[in-house]
């Protein structure tokens, strides 16, 4: 899942978020660590222009800061940036951060990453936005060398090239898995040649399937035969019926009819879902979470 109160935006945020803090996230990454979640992501804006901030808002915790503090609260659960937009940072500065927080959370760290789409915080540090798809290719096959094995990685690109430096600590996995972000056509590319794992953003149930499908063939046609997550985002959900109004397209009900709804995403050849929760309070959101970890997680895996 997704963390609440890290990011705000008034399409998913709720209104209790607004009064909440650190505490709050501590709370409930350690609620995810006990109910199985397999991670809890963050995301990434420098900074947001006045002409979104009212659908956006203001709020956007760094995605390093926040999963660096949560990994020293929790034991088990894996951090994920959803999504790190790393074509604002040079790739060796993104890698400094994120071996890091791998190194000091135990190896625990999902990179995900996505081209950004706000021009202002490009413009604000010299990044290409007209470019940023080209430039975040080339960054994810430098940070594939920068966070590699290699005390001392070497990489000649078109934008960026190092060798002969080494960054220490090291990352304590061998090899970080890197999920693209984005439902564009141009992100399943990217995911289909350059991911360890893929995450859609905002694609409905029917359109899944034959976005998957372009994936594998996208993978197919290239020979690439290492194995690849598939993600997705779910509707929302509330585990039993909730006594007030959560909108007409959050999931509700018992838990073995919310279990069969969402098996539907393995059939489509999904690996793994992102859920969130409705909910008025971060009470009530520990409990919901406690509930799916539960009542049913254990109805989707066979």
């Amino acid at each position: 899942m997704q963390l609440p109160v890290q990011s705000q935006s008034t399409m998913y945020a709720e209104e209790w978020e607004a009064g909440a803090g650190p505490r709050d996230l501590v709370e409930i990454a350690r609620a995810a660590d006990r109910s199985g979640f397999a991670y809890v992501a963050s995301c990434d804006h420098v900074a947001i222009p006045r002409r979104l901030a009212g659908p956006m808002s203001t709020i956007w915790y760094d995605p390093v800061s926040t999963l660096s503090y949560l990994a020293a609260a929790t034991e088990r659960v894996l951090l994920m940036s959803h999504v790190a937009v790393v074509g604002l940072r040079h790739p060796l500065v993104t890698a400094k951060q994120y071996a890091t927080l791998d190194h000091l959370s135990g190896g625990r760290l999902i990179l995900g990453v996505g081209a950004g789409h706000v021009r202002e915080e490009f413009d604000a540090v010299g990044a290409d936005f007209e470019r940023r798809g080209p430039v975040l290719d080339e960054t994810i096959d430098a940070l594939r060398v920068a966070l590699g094995p290699e005390e001392y990685p070497e990489f000649h690109g078109e934008r960026f090239s190092f060798d002969g430096l080494c960054q220490r600590p090291r990352p304590a996995q061998r090899r970080v898995p890197i999920w693209v972000g984005g439902s564009s056509p141009a992100a399943v590319r990217r995911a289909a040649l350059r991911g360890d794992g893929w995450l859609p953003q905002g694609d409905p149930r029917d359109r899944l399937p034959s976005q998957i499908a372009r994936l594998r063939e996208l993978r197919e046609r290239a020979g690439v035969d290492d194995p690849i997550t598939v993600g997705a985002i779910t509707e929302a959900l509330y585990v039993g019926e909730p006594g007030w109004a959560t909108g007409r397209r959050t999931l509700t009900g018992k838990p073995e009819a919310l279990a069969e709804s969402l098996r539907a995403y393995r059939a489509m050849g999904v690996d793994q879902i992102q859920v969130r929760f409705r909910s008025r309070g971060c009470d009530e959101l520990r409990d919901q979470m406690a509930a799916f970890g539960a009542e049913v997680a254990p109805h989707l895996n066979d």
